[in-house]
């Protein structure tokens, strides 16, 4: 069996990949790893459990906290809300660990398992390979070690947790939102309640669509990785901007007044510069990957801040954040992540702090993403190549610097090979578009060549 856990949690095809014996089963030993490991500390543990609005989070959900009482965990069922706000409440109600139910910004049919540790933080990819380990040992035909009696966990629905949550968004802003106005597109996922009581309560005008979840309807044309539905209604309703979400909302995009995207590292420099007026940008740092784009480091170094870029992926961003006390990081995509305020990536708050700055400046956001151009980025998938070879063939290298030495300074290149699949991804930015595609075209002929 390969690994189950990737780089977020456990996913796949809900009900085909990811069953509910596997959601059962991962959540029963989850507790089992966590108690050895002495996260309980002799008490009875308490586990908060939070889901999108997928259809087949229903009965995920009810695997997950079936596995969880079952091994003497108490849980409290939040019920619909973003993966943000599971990772916050279980930090502020002292929770001993997390589950959250979503595929993010995955279609419909798939769903995904994520816990969290002790406070609202991503387990330690250690945890998650000594839980699957423990899983597959199970699986195979150990018994578990069950309490009876008054040992089982006891479940309650905890419906606090949407106000308590929408609170501290709005506590946490610099300042209000009075005069904006702001559409919303939810993707009809996790944050539909959410993300517009937030925006109504700090003061903004609201206009939503996708906020009408039937379980079936997530992500579905709408949200953080469709943009147009937003692009349409901003120009239409004559909004100050919009914002996308994805469907558990940890993400977070924008299009400006114009209809044009703001995209997640245009997003990272203007709260950069914020963060750093109100004197709370750490190390005057901003953590990105090395995807992000040329375009952003270059503005940074330009206004003074420097910039340490990390793997793709949000977990790897945070891991710098926290390892060297930074404040904000992120990625082109829309992770965001502002550590004062959350432990994780969170769509709304990022929104919600974007929104701030545009009121406290009274600048538009399309002044204030000016603040960096945006190199274009080409990027290319080639297929059916041994990845494992991309550091290693010299036609390649040659290739590579061949391509460095026509961009210079104007330009990048970078290959990655897939951590999933036999392929390797030829990412090429340049000046000019025509540039950039035709150095990408070559390098992907050279990929398939080298490797093929």
């Amino acid at each position: 069996m390969g690994r189950l856990f990737g780089t977020d949690g456990v996913r796949g095809v809900a009900n085909a990949d990811l069953t509910a014996e596997l959601a059962l089963g991962l959540s029963v030993a989850a507790a089992h790893v966590l108690a050895e490991v002495g996260t309980f500390e002799g008490h009875r543990p308490t586990a908060v459990v939070g889901r999108d609005p997928r259809a087949s989070g229903e009965f995920l959900e009810a695997a997950v906290v079936a596995g969880l009482a079952s091994a003497g965990v108490d849980v409290l069922r939040v019920g619909v809300l973003p993966t943000p706000a599971v990772a916050h409440l279980t930090g502020v109600l002292g929770a001993d660990f997390g589950v959250m139910l979503s595929a993010s910004h995955n279609a419909m049919p798939d769903n995904g398992v994520k816990f969290f540790a002790r406070g609202g933080h991503k387990l330690a990819d250690e945890l998650e390979d000594r839980i699957e380990a423990l899983y597959d040992k199970h699986r195979t035909g150990e018994p578990w070690d069950r309490p009876t009696g008054g040992g089982v966990g006891r479940v309650r629905t905890y419906d606090e947790g949407f106000d308590r949550y929408v609170a501290h968004l709005v506590a946490v802003l610099p300042n209000r939102l009075d005069g904006l106005k702001v559409v919303l597109d939810e993707a009809h996922g996790a944050a539909a309640r959410v993300s517009p009581e937030a925006f109504t309560r700090a003061g903004a005008e609201v206009v939503t669509i996708g906020t009408e979840p039937d379980g079936l309807n997530i992500n579905e044309d709408c949200g953080s990785t469709h943009l147009d539905q937003l692009k349409a209604a901003v120009v239409e309703h004559g909004a100050d901007f919009g914002i996308a979400h994805d469907g558990d909302a940890d993400r977070c995009l924008a299009v400006d007044a114009s209809g044009a995207e703001v995209d997640g590292d245009q997003i990272l420099a203007v709260l950069a510069l914020a963060l750093r007026e109100q004197g709370q940008l750490r190390h005057n740092t901003v953590v990105g990957t090395v995807m992000s784009n040329l375009g952003f480091k270059t503005a940074m170094e330009r206004e003074g801040v420097t910039v340490v870029q990390t793997a793709v992926g949000d977990r790897y961003v945070l891991e710098s954040m926290k390892e060297h006390g930074y404040a904000l990081g992120g990625e082109q995509s829309g992770h965001v992540i502002i550590l004062d305020h959350a432990t994780t990536g969170d769509g709304t708050l990022t929104g919600l702090m974007l929104a701030a700055r545009v009121a406290a400046t009274g600048r538009s956001l399309a002044d204030l993403a000016a603040v960096m151009r945006r190199l274009p980025q080409v990027l290319v998938n080639v297929p059916d190549v041994d990845r494992t070879r991309v550091g290693t063939s010299a036609d390649l290298a040659a290739a590579v610097t061949e391509a460095e030495t026509e961009l210079g300074s104007t330009g990048r290149v970078l290959l990655r090979p897939s951590g999933t699949e036999p392929l390797v991804r030829v990412m090429v930015e340049a000046a000019d578009i025509d540039q950039a595609r035709s150095v990408a075209g070559r390098l992907a002929d050279a990929v398939k060549s080298s490797l093929g």
